[in-house]
């Protein structure tokens, strides 16, 4: 199988029309006529992650975040994302990423956290392109049976494997309705607040989003990796339903430059 053909499953799946317009998903270095020999499945690349691709022999690194955002003007050693295309170039390595057009696929990265935390009666939380093809940004749903507000922020907390959250005090005593958004959402409070949500979950709300809630929603910033971890495990269910599962693996690198004290 060649690379490129693993690509085109990728594609399928959320194909790069969708992404947004200042993205750069997609093909980002290395050659797609190359036979596979096996992949690595990661949120970020980083220098230890291009190592582990090199020590492991993967000779196809697929990502959620873009490796090159903007563009290169030149490639020398001196900054992080320079050196892995050089170490990716020297050891025939080809990387890939699919980010914003994952995000905005139905059943993407906004699709597992809802799945994580088993919401039902799901609607696109900002809807884009084709109504009726249900893509967009965030979901949002309702749980099973309202929990405790306190109780369901712990449930968050250990299922997203947050070292710590920051959240808004309860307005309510219980939760139903939630909405959630991979990545950055603070854009997106607005949608959540006329959608009625009981509780927002995303990443990287300033200082003064906090102060938006006005006791009508209860926000919960669990950071923008923890919200996006997950994708990993979408990668790995589009390509083993059509290669070999001992030719993908999970970086074990965690990549999330935020810790906790």
């Amino acid at each position: 199988m060649y690379i490129k053909e693993i690509i085109s499953l990728i594609e399928d799946y959320a194909p790069l029309k969708l992404q947004a317009s200042f993205d750069n998903s997609g093909l980002l270095c290395g050659d797609p006529e190359r036979e596979l020999t096996s992949i690595l499945l990661c949120i970020d690349v980083t220098e230890e992650v291009v190592k582990e691709a090199i020590d492991k022999g993967h000779n196809l690194i697929i990502s959620h975040h873009p490796l090159i955002f903007s563009g290169l003007k030149h490639i020398t050693p001196a900054t992080y994302v320079e050196r892995c295309v050089i170490d990716a170039i020297k050891h025939d390595i080809t990387i890939y990423a699919a980010h914003t057009n994952m995000d905005v696929v139905a059943n993407g990265v906004s699709g597992r956290m809802a799945d994580k935390l088993d919401l039902y009666h799901r609607q696109v939380l900002q809807p884009e392109g084709d109504p009726m093809a249900g893509n967009g940004f965030g979901i949002i749903g309702k749980l099973q049976q309202p929990v405790e507000s306190m109780a369901f922020l712990q449930q968050v907390k250990e299922i997203f494997r947050c070292d710590r959250l920051r959240y808004t005090t309860p307005h309510t005593p219980s939760i139903q309705r939630v909405a959630v958004c991979g990545g950055a959402g603070a854009s997106f409070f607005k949608q959540a607040l006329a959608g009625q949500a009981d509780i927002y979950i995303s990443g990287d709300f300033k200082y003064h989003d906090f102060f938006l809630t006005e006791n009508r929603i209860m926000i919960a910033d669990i950071g923008h990796y923890e919200s996006e971890q997950f994708t990993k495990e979408i990668f790995y269910e589009i390509l083993t339903k059509k290669i070999s599962k001992f030719a993908v693996q999970f970086s074990e690198i965690n990549t999330n430059p935020i810790k906790y004290l």
